[in-house]
Protein backbone atom coordinates (compact mmCIF):
# COMPACT_ATOMS: atom_id res chain seq x y z
CA UNK A 1 0.00 0.00 0.00
CA UNK A 2 1.68 3.30 -0.83
CA UNK A 3 2.39 5.53 2.07
CA UNK A 4 0.23 8.61 1.29
CA UNK A 5 -2.69 6.43 1.10
CA UNK A 6 -2.11 4.58 4.64
CA UNK A 7 -1.20 7.85 6.21
CA UNK A 8 -4.74 9.31 4.71
CA UNK A 9 -6.40 5.80 5.91
CA UNK A 10 -4.69 6.29 9.38
CA UNK A 11 -5.88 9.98 9.13
CA UNK A 12 -9.78 9.34 8.66
CA UNK A 13 -9.50 6.25 11.31
CA UNK A 14 -8.31 8.57 14.04
CA UNK A 15 -10.99 11.36 13.06
CA UNK A 16 -13.49 8.37 13.78
CA UNK A 17 -12.18 7.12 16.67
CA UNK A 18 -11.95 10.53 18.29
CA UNK A 19 -15.56 11.73 17.74
CA UNK A 20 -17.22 8.29 18.27
CA UNK A 21 -15.17 8.13 21.10
CA UNK A 22 -16.14 11.18 22.42
CA UNK A 23 -20.32 10.97 21.75
CA UNK A 24 -19.90 7.46 23.22
CA UNK A 25 -18.61 8.40 26.38
CA UNK A 26 -20.86 11.70 26.20
CA UNK A 27 -23.62 9.76 26.38
CA UNK A 28 -22.79 7.45 28.93
CA UNK A 29 -21.77 10.24 31.13
CA UNK A 30 -25.05 11.60 30.38
CA UNK A 31 -27.24 8.77 31.16
CA UNK A 32 -25.60 7.32 33.88
CA UNK A 33 -23.53 9.80 36.14
CA UNK A 34 -26.14 12.48 35.94
CA UNK A 35 -26.86 11.87 39.74
CA UNK A 36 -23.01 10.80 40.94
CA UNK A 37 -20.94 12.64 43.24
CA UNK A 38 -18.29 15.29 41.90
CA UNK A 39 -15.61 12.51 42.70
CA UNK A 40 -17.14 9.63 40.49
CA UNK A 41 -18.02 12.06 37.82
CA UNK A 42 -14.17 13.54 38.16
CA UNK A 43 -12.45 9.79 38.11
CA UNK A 44 -14.45 8.79 34.97
CA UNK A 45 -13.69 12.00 32.73
CA UNK A 46 -10.30 11.10 33.72
CA UNK A 47 -9.99 7.59 33.14
CA UNK A 48 -12.57 8.42 29.36
CA UNK A 49 -10.00 11.13 28.97
CA UNK A 50 -7.01 8.94 28.73
CA UNK A 51 -8.85 5.51 27.78
CA UNK A 52 -9.11 6.80 23.79
CA UNK A 53 -5.24 6.88 23.63
CA UNK A 54 -4.75 2.82 23.70
CA UNK A 55 -6.65 2.44 20.21
CA UNK A 56 -4.71 5.49 18.82
CA UNK A 57 -1.46 4.17 19.69
CA UNK A 58 -2.43 1.11 17.79
CA UNK A 59 -3.18 3.38 14.54
CA UNK A 60 -0.65 5.69 14.70
CA UNK A 61 2.04 2.04 15.60
CA UNK A 62 0.04 0.60 12.25
CA UNK A 63 0.76 3.95 10.41
CA UNK A 64 4.46 3.44 11.09
CA UNK A 65 5.04 0.01 10.06
CA UNK A 66 7.36 -0.21 7.26
CA UNK A 67 6.21 -1.03 3.72
CA UNK A 68 6.50 -4.81 2.86
CA UNK A 69 8.92 -5.53 -0.14
CA UNK A 70 7.71 -6.97 -3.48
CA UNK A 71 9.48 -10.27 -4.33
Amino acid sequence: MPIRLKKLIGMFLLLALVIIYALVASIFAVARLSESGALVQFLFFLVSGLLWVLPAMGIIKWLMLEPRTKR
